[in-house]
């Protein structure tokens, strides 16, 4: 069974940082783009920060010179190293990705990671 598995958040305080963890596990021959989102309560999901399996990134306008993206493909993992955080960032984030599996090539989401800034 495919699954996402994400660690790392929490509550910091406004300025502090966090690191994100999402780990694929399961029959995976293959990683493609993967990426951070976050919902906020009342809010609609939205693309934090993504990046390829070449390693080319991009990045929500709010968080691009705060927010680091990054990859172990050994690992399967992608981490999301935020810094500077302010409470506007306070969401749940969610890792997606796009693997390929035995039965072909899906999107895959992880269960939820809640990130609190306190100001």
């Amino acid at each position: 069974q495919v699954q996402l598995v994400e660690s790392g958040g929490g509550l910091v305080q406004a300025g502090g940082s966090l690191r994100l963890s999402c780990a694929a596990s399961g029959s995976i021959f293959g990683l493609n783009v993967m990426g951070w989102y976050r919902q906020a309560p009342g809010k609609q999901r939205e693309l934090v920060a993504a990046i390829t399996s070449r390693g080319r990134t991009n990045y929500l306008d709010s968080v691009k010179g705060r927010f680091t993206i990054s990859r172990d493909n050994a690992k399967n993992t992608v981490y999301l190293q935020m810094n500077s955080l302010i409470p506007e960032d306070t969401a749940a984030y969610y890792c997606n990705a796009l693997l390929l599996t035995g039965s072909g090539q899906y999107y895959y989401w992880g269960q939820g990671t809640q990130v609190t800034v306190s100001s």
